[in-house]
């Protein structure tokens, strides 16, 4: 494939702007090591420690089952990822472009603000817990006191901490992606090896009395499950692949930097089911050993590094957690979030001002976070963030490989004119909003309707398949489906 294949020849302005053009293939610099480095730091944020540490004791299943739904869990994110992933290898293009293949390319303003949204809300929230880490960090060196409950539920120094991650995450993404990239792999590795010291140092200090209490964990929790072992299992299934559900359905935005679909792959497998395993495992041993020492179950790490009386660990950690979590962030959140702003008005908005309003609104989403939004509880509120972003996934890839057939005409993805492929209707297509709209009413209401509790824990997996099935059927029924057909559908 030549440079020529992705070169677009008519720049609509109010479709096109540098950002979200095609990245030709000689430019892209990523490879597997890149893709393993972005699942890494997104499972080894503190919110993605957390999770996993919280989900061994909060389903009443027994730890083997619930390490086994995790890696189920991996697994299936990876199928995924690696379908959402190849049509942006192929073309070069981020998800704000290449939903307008299914939603037109006006209505694909649409898909990327509700996207984009939820990129604020998760930027927001990471950022919060990534200042947790420089808190602990500011008070480990300094000697600074918590100072006790203040403002919106944070003290004077976690106020101050916040404040710190805020501006330091935006100079890291004024560096541009190469730079973040570069990031990724440093943090990456170097989280592994903290954690793999902080567990040693765990297993030192509890003694036997970690085995003793790794068999309880195994044996089941002291809470059995109100739904019965099947459910529980799938629900903490569901509730993995729901924490990863954003980055699931732009998944582009990363894959458009990659050299080839097999380096992809190759990323994707070792940073998603490998990784999982490993890091749950770590969590699981931490978790455990924080009973021994502490008398309570600590599912923040730096809850527990706080309480690890070694300055040097504690310093280490607390950067290291610090750096993992901005990282993710950034690429995660940080950088989608500002592709769909762009997207919204690609004349006047770039990523980098996409970016800038990011940050501007999700640090109140952040100062929120402890006072407000954490009360619904954190496996509700990955599941309810997961299942309004479900039929997302489910339409973008019906469309492509069962009604496209993996052929779209990147020529009309950047023209607005009446009579291109992905027109529709004054450049939206009604069709499929409307499947969006069944389809996330229901798995929304899986997560909040008593009489759909059975379903918890379902409500991505739910969300996907039937905004796939319904935007196909109802296609089919009302649209005229065309594929590509400019010579550069189907590349190898």
């Amino acid at each position: 494939m030549t440079h020529d294949h992705l070169e677009i020849r008519s720049k609509d302005h109010r479709l096109y702007n540098a950002d979200l053009a095609p990245i030709p293939h000689r430019e892209r610099k990523w490879g597997a090591f890149e893709i393993f480095n972005v699942w890494n730091n997104d499972i080894q944020s503190l919110f993605g420690y957390t999770l996993a540490a919280s989900l061994f004791i909060s389903h009443g299943l027994n730890g083997w089952w619930t390490f086994t739904a995790i890696v189920l869990a991996g697994f299936i994110v990876m199928i995924l990822v690696n379908l959402t992933g190849k049509p942006s290898v192929r073309y070069g293009i981020p998800y704000a472009v290449m939903a307008r293949v299914s939603m037109g390319v006006q209505g694909a303003k649409f898909p990327a603000l509700v996207r984009g949204v939820v990129a604020i809300f998760w930027y927001g929230v990471q950022t919060y817990f990534a200042s947790t880490a420089v808190a602990l960090l500011l008070r480990a060196v300094f000697g600074l006191d918590a100072g006790g409950t203040g403002f919106l539920g944070m003290s004077g120094v976690e106020w101050l901490s916040y404040f710190i991650v805020c501006a330091l995450q935006l100079v890291v993404f004024s560096m541009g992606i190469e730079w973040v990239g570069r990031f990724l792999n440093w943090a990456g590795p170097f989280v592994y090896l903290v954690m793999i010291v902080l567990m040693i140092a765990i297993w030192w200090k509890a003694g036997s009395g970690l085995l003793t209490e790794l068999g309880n964990i195994f044996q089941g929790n002291d809470e059995a499950s109100t739904r019965g072992p099947v459910a529980a299992f799938f629900a903490i299934t569901g509730t993995m692949i729901a924490y990863f559900a954003a980055v699931v359905i732009n998944f582009g935005d990363f894959s458009r930097f990659v050299k080839s679909e097999r380096q992809m792959m190759i990323g994707n497998f070792w940073g998603l089911p490998v990784s999982i395993a490993i890091f749950s495992f770590i969590a699981l041993m931490i978790t455990a050993g924080t009973v021994v020492l502490f008398g309570e179950r600590l599912v923040n790490p730096a809850d527990i590094v706080e309480r690890v009386d070694n300055i040097w660990l504690t310093v280490i950690a607390a950067f290291t957690f610090f750096a993992a979590t901005i990282s993710i962030n950034l690429v995660a959140n940080f950088i989608p979030a500002a592709y769909d702003l762009a997207n919204l008005y690609p004349s006047r908005i770039s990523a980098r001002t996409g970016g800038y309003l990011t940050a501007t609104i999700a640090f109140f989403i952040g100062a929120l976070w402890v006072s407000v939004i954490s009360k619904i509880g954190i496996a509700s509120f990955v599941d309810t963030l997961g299942a309004a972003l479900a039929p997302l996934y489910g339409i973008l890839v019906a469309d492509y490989y069962i009604l496209r057939k993996r052929r779209i005409n990147l020529q009309d993805l950047f023209s607005s004119q009446a009579g291109g492929n992905y027109h529709y209707v004054k450049g939206w297509n009604k069709t499929a909003i409307m499947a969006f709209g069944i389809a996330a009413l229901f798995s929304v209401s899986t997560v909040w309707i008593p009489a759909l509790e059975a379903m918890s824990g379902f409500g991505w997996m739910i969300g996907a398949l039937l905004g796939g099935v319904l935007h196909v059927a109802l296609m089919r029924r009302f649209e005229e489906v065309e594929t590509g057909s400019n010579g550069v559908s189907d590349f190898h």
